[in-house]
């Protein structure tokens, strides 16, 4: 059985290039398992639907913590992925990895979204999506 995943269309272009190779989600009845295939796709459920790539392979499903915070600008406050909390240096370079890297949402995402760094755009996207400041969930990580 292959799992589903949907994405923002502002998140193709980075699937489609590589340098978005996972998705964050909160815990449901089944998600990928490792070795298993994955369909990515823009608008599920309409019928604007679209696969963005062929399917790629699940390599990992690791639990992560992301706590979020309306007073601090950069609106992620910790990361912690598989029991490691990430560094403060760690942050950023991984909300680049996770598509939240600026420059290449403008023109693509919603202006109100963006911020000065991925962090901030992470965290502002994450205020948008996620009721409360703690999420726990799974981290899938895919290669072509």
């Amino acid at each position: 059985m292959m799992v589903a995943y949907g994405f923002k269309k502002f998140f193709a272009p980075q699937i489609e290039d590589g340098s978005k190779a996972h998705t964050i989600r909160g815990h449901r009845r089944r998600h990928a398992h490792v070795g298993e295939p994955v369909q990515l796709f823009t608008g599920m459920r309409t019928r604007h639907c679209v696969k963005i790539i062929a399917d790629p392979i699940c390599v990992a499903v690791l639990p992560i913590v992301i706590m979020s915070s309306d007073l601090l600008s950069a609106g992620i406050a910790y990361i912690e992925i598989d029991g490691r909390p990430l560094h403060r240096d760690e942050i950023e370079p991984f909300a680049i990895s996770d598509g939240f890297d600026p420059a290449r949402l403008v023109g693509l995402a919603p202006a109100s979204l963006i911020g000065e760094t991925a962090r901030e755009t992470m965290g502002r996207f994450w205020r948008s999506e996620n009721p409360g400041s703690r999420f726990e969930g799974v981290i899938i990580r895919w290669r072509p």
